[in-house]
């Protein structure tokens, strides 16, 4: 009785890169889990502050503008508006050259929630890497550089 040969056939790397993937992809959802968990207000929705982080890092925009930059519908974005607009974070103003167009900042409030959530996702994120040995810090810097090629495809 003869047992088969199985070294003959290669392993299927599309199984590996597959697995690979789908490890990638969950360390990233946990890591960006965590880091979002740090915020400035407990009670803001990740949308909300994607909104607000928008505003800081790109200026003003129009309730369409903000609704295709977030990539949800006009209502859904005004609804997010209206909350944040309560809440004191950000200001709606006719525009000076069209009338029918509102222009949507963020006001002191908003600018210190972005802040103060990026400085608290910024600390945790240090005081996790200082825990790391010199060689995995510099795996993750380059890991960051692949990263952003990754993202930018």
């Amino acid at each position: 009785m003869s047992t088969p040969d199985t070294s003959a056939t290669p392993p299927d790397p599309t199984l590996d890169l597959a697995s690979e993937a789908s490890d990638f992809r969950m360390s990233t959802f946990r890591l960006a889990r965590r880091l979002r968990s740090q915020r400035a207000v407990d009670s803001m929705s990740d949308g909300q502050f994607a909104v607000l982080a928008g505003l800081s890092s790109h200026g003003p925009h129009t309730l369409g503008e903000l609704a295709e930059r977030e990539r949800v519908s006009a209502p859904s974005m005004n609804r997010t508006v209206n909350c944040l607009e309560e809440s004191g974070y950000l200001t709606r103003t006719p525009d000076d050259v069209d009338r029918r167009k509102v222009n949507i900042a963020l006001t002191d409030a908003g600018r210190d929630v972005v802040a103060e959530t990026m400085r608290r996702r910024d600390s945790w994120l240090e005081a996790s890497l200082a825990a790391l040995t010199p060689a995995q810090r510099a795996i993750l810097h380059e890991a960051a550089a692949i990263m952003r090629e990754v993202a930018a495809r």
